[in-house]
């Protein structure tokens, strides 16, 4: 059998989430910007961290988050689609006060997409300590990190505390540093970032975040600083040219992608990092991971919403099965 030694095994805890969960409205058309009323299409339930589990709980049955929402039906929505899908709830607190959190977005006729965020100014970013959250991080085998949640001011503190103690236990850490353009880099953020990568065992990002991290414009410099920082494996989601892996003893791995037609891409990568994460924990290689991996964020992108088109380990080898793909993997 294959042995994994980028992640600690399944059997170790859950693999367990900090972060912000939002509904996601979306413009029905292409354009620029909410300058003027528009058609709406919504809610859905989303936020990168609440994606990224719900999909690995999909895949393990083995996952939980630690979250706010509003006593509202946006908090609602959410709460019951990650139940439905596997997810622990049991750390996800319900704010008397402070909505949930949001995120307008309307895609451009290029592709790019312009996003409204209210998250420090509601619920998504009050994320707090409490009996609950300690005892899921004390089960925990692996926490998944989003880059988002480091602009969350009040989150950081448990994100320290539940970084040391999972990994004190011999649990691993995956980190996203999912960056935009929206969300402001500062000095905070950076020193949380070092930290961070410090910890990492595997990171997870995308072609431009890489060099946004490593704050280079070459791509052999971004790979030697992090894993000069401390990170064991870095796989590259790379889009319609699939994925590839980096590990720091040199090996690499790439996989091709699937051939669908995209309808919304918000979430694919979410959806690739849960599905990688869970497919990982449970044992499987590198290369069987990727395929799997690319698949979940494949057909995701086949679904109007963020988190609609999350997918079983079933589900994604029936997708395997009936979707071609560009090339081979290596």
């Amino acid at each position: 059998m294959y042995v994994n030694l980028t992640l600690a095994p399944d059997e170790l805890g859950p693999t367990i989430t900090i972060g912000e969960i939002l509904v996601e409205i979306m413009a029905k058309k292409q354009g620029e910007g909410f300058s003027e009323p528009l058609d709406l299409t919504g809610p859905y339930p989303s936020g990168a961290p609440a994606i990224f589990i719900d999909q690995c709980a999909k895949i393990s049955g083995n996952a939980g988050m630690i979250g706010s929402v509003g006593d509202d039906d946006f908090g609602r929505v959410n709460i019951e689609r990650l139940k439905k899908d596997g997810v622990d709830t049991s750390a996800i607190t319900i704010d008397p006060l402070l909505p949930t959190g949001s995120a307008f977005v309307r895609y451009r006729n290029d592709g790019a997409r312009d996003f409204v965020f209210n998250i420090s100014t509601s619920a998504a970013g009050n994320i707090i300590k409490n009996r609950e959250s300690e005892s899921l991080i004390a089960s925990a085998g692996h926490i998944h990190i989003m880059g988002t949640v480091l602009s969350i001011p009040g989150a950081w503190p448990l994100i320290e505390y539940a970084v040391e103690k999972i990994k004190r236990r011999g649990g691993t850490l995956s980190l996203d540093p999912n960056v935009r353009k929206e969300i402001k880099s500062d000095s905070v953020f950076s020193q949380r970032l070092s930290y961070l990568l410090s910890k990492t065992d595997l990171l997870l990002p995308s072609d431009e975040e890489i060099l946004i991290v490593a704050d280079t414009d070459d791509f052999d410099a971004a790979l030697k600083y992090v894993f000069s920082a401390g990170v064991k494996e870095v796989v590259l989601k790379q889009g319609r040219d699939g994925a590839t892996c980096y590990h720091h003893s040199g090996s690499v791995n790439h996989c091709s992608a699937f051939e669908v037609t995209e309808i919304d891409p918000t979430g694919a990568g979410d959806c690739f990092g849960g599905a990688y994460v869970g497919c990982l924990r449970l044992g499987m290689s590198t290369p069987q991971a990727l395929v799997r991996a690319n698949a979940a964020g494949a057909r995701n992108v086949q679904f109007i919403g963020p988190m609609e088109g999350s997918a079983s380990l079933q589900e994604l080898e029936m997708f395997i099965t009936d979707t071609p793909r560009r090339t081979g993997c290596k």
